[in-house]
C-alpha cells in the first residue's frame, strides 16, 4: 500500500486533488472511493492501472499520476484514439543505461515512438520540452545496439551562425559544438562517456550541422556515365539518366552544389582513378567481410585514409559492375567483329585496298562470314585483301565496301600507333562492344595460361588511343584491365621476311580479366586453351590510394538506383546517400525549403530518418520559408512517412514550461 499511496500519501492526495468531488478512503489493504458514478469508475481504473505498472517493478511518481489521469480523461471524452492504456505507456522501455530507463511518459510520445519503429521517416512536431530528441536519440542507440543499423548520423542547422559559422574563433568544432551540445548531451545519457569518443573516430556516429552532413561531394567536371555518354557532374539536372552499377539507367533525384570543398584523388590497383571530397562515400569489402560473408560496408573517404593496407594487402575492395552497361543500339557501318580483326592485322592505308596479315586461316574466313558479299584473297605469304565479290551482270566497278565503310569511321591513313575504336561502337550495345572486343582480342591478344593459377588474357598494341579503348571496353562489360609499357628503346629487333624489324614504338599491354559470362575468344585455338585453364578468375578492384588533390567548387548527386550506386570516370562505382543508418534532423524548423528536400534525398536503404522542430520557434532569415513548414503540405500522406504532432501535454519538463507553452498559443491564436 506504501507503494501505491506514495511516501507520507502523496500519491493518494494527488488523486483526491484531481476529484475533489471524490471521497477516498484506505483501510489496511482496501481503498474505497464514493462520489459520481463515473468519477467513482474512473479512480478504480486508475489504481488499477497503477497496479500493473508497479507489478513490473516501476515505481510510481506524482507525475506518473497526473499524467495517468490526463490519459484516462482524454480516453473517456473521446479525445484519445486506440487501444493505449496509461500502463501500457509508462511501461514501454526503450533503452536502460547505468541504471536508468528510458521510456515515453505521456500517450502522444508513446505514438511518437511507435511511429519509428514503423515507418521509415518520421517527423517529430510539438514545442520544447515535448522529448522529441531525446526519444529519437533512445530508438537510434536501441537500433545501433539491436545491430539494426550500422551508424547513428546526428545533425541540426547552425543557423544562428548562418550555417557559415567563418566569424566564430577557433576550429570547426570548437565553432559547431555550441550547436551540437544538445545532441552530445543526450548521448552522453545514453551510452558510456568512454565509448563514445571511439565510437565517433570510427564513424559509427557521426555529429555534424546540416551544412557539413550534406557535403559528400565530387568535383563538378567529374565525368558520370549516361546513357548518351559521359558528362560532368555539373551539367547533370534532376530526372537525367545516369548508368548504375547493374549497368541499367537510372534517374538523377537531387542535384545539391557544395561550395569548395578539399578534394582527393582515390586511386584503384588497376589505376582507374577519381576525385572527391573526404566525405564523399564508397561502398567496400575486406577481404575478411568476403569470408565471413558479410555484407559490403558504407565508408567516407576520410575514414579510410591511413588504413588502405592490411599486412601487405590492399584492405578495401570496391563493387564491380554486376552486367555489362546497358547503352542504346548504334547503327554501326561494319561488322564489330570484323572491325576488331582489322583494327588488330588491318592496314588502311587509304591509297590502296585495305589488307590484313594473319597466318591464321580461321581469322581469314571469319572476315567473310561477318562481312556479306566481302571475300578474303590470298595475296601470298600472310597478306589478304578483303575484296568485294561481284554479282553475276556487274559490269561498274564500285568502292570496296571494307574501304567505304572504313572511311565512314574516319579510320583510313590511320597506322599501328594511331589507330582508335570509333565512339560508334565504344559506346553502342553490349553485343557490340562485345563482339568488338572478341575481334581485338582474337587479332593481337590471346590466352596466357599459369601453372596454378585462373589464365589471364594479354592484349598488345602501338596505340594509345587503341589501349585507352581497349581499357574502356573491358571496363564497361564490368571488367578489370591492367596496363603497362614496353619501351620500343632498347629492345631487340623482330624478325619480318626474313630481314630485322626495328621497334619503332612503345608497345602496351593490357592484363585483361573479365567476368565469367562473357566469352574473350571466338578462334577455337584460342578458346580452347582458355577454357582448358579454367578461365579468368572474377575481376576485382582495391583501393591502392588517397592523395590530396587541391581545392575546387563541388556537387553532390543522389541517384534512384536500389543500391544508390552510379558510374563514375574509369567505371568506378560510388554514391552519397546514407544506407544502413538512423538519422535524426534536429531543429528542423530552421532548415530551408531546399535544405529540407536535400536532406530528405539523402535516404539510403535499410535507414530510417527521425525529423523533429518546433514549428513556432523558427529562427530563419526573414523571407526564408521554414522546410518544416512546407514539408507538411508536400509529404502529408504519403506511405511510409508519419507525422507525429506532440503539444503542451507532453512537456516532460517542468510544469512550468507547459503553462507557458499554453499562454503563448492562445496569445497568438487572439491575434494579438
Amino acid at each position: 500500500m506504501v507503494t501505491v499511496l506514495g511516501s507520507g500519501d502523496s500519491l493518494l492526495r494527488v488523486i483526491e486533488k484531481a476529484f475533489p468531488g471524490t471521497d477516498i478512503h484506505v483501510r489496511g489493504n482496501e481503498i474505497s472511493a464514493s462520489g459520481s458514478a463515473a468519477d467513482v469508475a474512473m479512480v478504480q481504473s486508475l489504481f488499477d492501472q497503477m497496479m500493473l505498472v508497479l507489478r513490473t517493478g516501476q515505481p510510481m511518481t506524482e507525475d506518473a499520476v497526473e499524467r495517468s489521469i490526463a490519459m484516462l480523461r482524454a480516453s473517456e471524452s473521446g479525445g484519445a484514439d486506440g487501444p493505449e492504456t496509461p500502463a501500457d505507456v509508462l511501461t514501454q522501455n526503450i533503452l536502460s543505461s547505468r541504471g536508468r530507463t528510458i521510456r515515453p511518459k505521456t500517450l502522444n510520445q508513446k505514438r511518437y515512438v511507435d511511429a519509428i519503429d514503423k515507418h521509415t521517416i518520421v517527423f517529430g512536431i510539438g514545442p520544447a520540452g515535448t522529448g522529441k530528441t531525446y526519444l529519437a536519440m533512445a530508438k537510434a542507440v536501441q537500433a545501433l545496439q539491436a545491430k539494426q543499423v550500422s551508424r547513428i548520423i546526428l545533425t541540426r542547422p547552425a543557423v544562428e551562425a548562418g550555417e557559415r559559422l567563418g566569424f566564430l574563433p577557433g576550429t570547426l568544432y570548437e565553432k559547431i559544438d555550441p550547436y551540437l551540445r544538445p545532441l552530445y548531451d543526450a548521448l552522453h545519457d545514453m551510452l558510456d562517456p568512454d565509448s563514445i569518443p571511439r565510437l565517433m573516430a570510427a564513424g559509427t556516429i557521426e555529429v555534424a550541422p546540416l551544412a557539413y552532413m550534406r557535403g559528400r561531394a565530387q568535383p563538378v567536371f567529374t565525368k558520370v556515365l549516361t546513357p548518351d555518354g559521359w558528362r560532368p557532374m555539373g551539367d547533370l539536372r534532376v530526372g537525367d539518366l545516369v548508368i548504375g552499377s547493374n549497368g541499367e539507367p537510372t534517374p538523377v533525384l537531387g542535384v545539391y552544389p557544395q561550395g569548395e570543398k578539399d578534394i582527393y584523388r582515390v586511386t584503384a590497383q588497376d589505376g582507374s582513378s577519381t576525385l572527391c571530397c573526404d566525405e564523399h562515400l564508397w561502398t567496400v569489402r575486406t577481404a575478411s567481410d568476403r569470408r565471413r560473408d558479410k555484407p559490403w560496408r558504407v565508408l567516407e573517404t576520410k575514414e579510410m585514409i591511413g588504413r588502405l593496407r592490411a599486412g601487405h594487402a590492399r584492405r578495401y575492395e570496391l563493387p564491380m559492375l554486376t552486367a555489362p552497361v546497358c547503352l542504346p543500339e548504334r547503327a554501326v557501318p561494319i561488322d564489330p567483329y570484323a572491325l576488331g580483326l582489322l583494327l588488330g592485322d588491318g592496314c588502311p592505308t587509304g591509297s590502296t585496298t585495305p589488307s590484313f596479315a594473319t597466318n591464321d586461316p580461321e581469322r581469314a574466313s571469319a572476315v567473310e562470314n561477318v562481312l556479306p558479299g566481302v571475300g578474303a584473297r590470298w595475296k601470298g605469304g600472310v597478306n589478304y585483301v578483303p575484296n568485294r565479290v561481284k554479282a553475276p551482270g556487274d559490269v561498274v566497278t564500285l568502292e570496296n565496301p571494307v574501304t567505304r565503310s572504313l572511311r565512314a569511321l574516319d579510320l583510313v591513313g590511320t597506322g599501328s600507333h594511331s589507330k582508335f575504336v570509333p565512339d560508334d561502337y565504344l559506346y553502342n550495345c553490349a553485343e557490340v562492344r562485345v563482339a568488338l572486343l572478341q575481334g581485338l582480342l582474337d587479332a593481337d591478344g590471346g590466352p596466357v595460361p599459369r601453372s596454378g593459377r585462373t589464365c589471364r588474357i594479354q592484349y598488345t598494341t602501338t596505340s594509345i588511343l587503341l589501349r585507352d579503348d581497349v581499357v574502356a571496353l573491358v571496363q564497361s562489360l564490368g571488367g578489370v584491365a591492367y596496363s603497362r609499357r614496353r619501351a620500343a628503346e632498347g629492345r631487340a629487333p623482330g624478325r619480318a621476311g626474313g630481314r630485322d624489324a626495328i621497334h619503332r614504338y612503345d608497345a602496351h599491354i593490357i592484363d585483361i580479366r573479365l567476368p565469367e559470362d562473357i566469352e574473350p575468344f571466338r578462334l577455337a585455338r584460342k578458346r580452347d586453351i582458355y577454357v582448358a585453364a579454367g578461365g579468368g578468375g572474377r575481376p576485382m578492384r582495391h583501393i591502392d590510394s588517397i592523395e590530396p588533390a587541391g581545392r575546387e567548387e563541388a556537387l553532390c548527386i543522389q541517384v534512384a538506383a536500389t543500391d544508390s550506386l552510379y558510374v563514375t570516370e574509369d567505371y568506378l562505382l560510388t554514391h552519397n546517400t546514407l544506407n544502413d543508418a538512423f538519422i535524426i534532423l534536429d531543429e528542423a524548423q530552421n532548415t530551408s525549403a531546399e535544405q529540407m528536400k536535400m536532406f530528405l534525398t539523402r535516404l539510403g536503404f535499410d535507414s530510417k530518418i527521425v525529423i523533429t522542430g518546433d514549428v513556432t520557434q523558427v529562427d530563419l532569415p526573414g523571407g526564408t520559408k521554414s522546410g518544416l513548414r512546407e514539408v507538411q503540405h508536400i509529404l502529408e500522406g504519403l506511405d511510409d512517412i508519419h507525422f507525429s504532432r506532440l503539444t503542451s501535454q507532453d512537456v516532460v519538463r517542468h510544469k512550468l514550461v507547459g503553462r507557458i507553452v499554453d499562454a503563448y498559443e492562445q496569445y497568438d491564436s487572439g491575434g494579438s
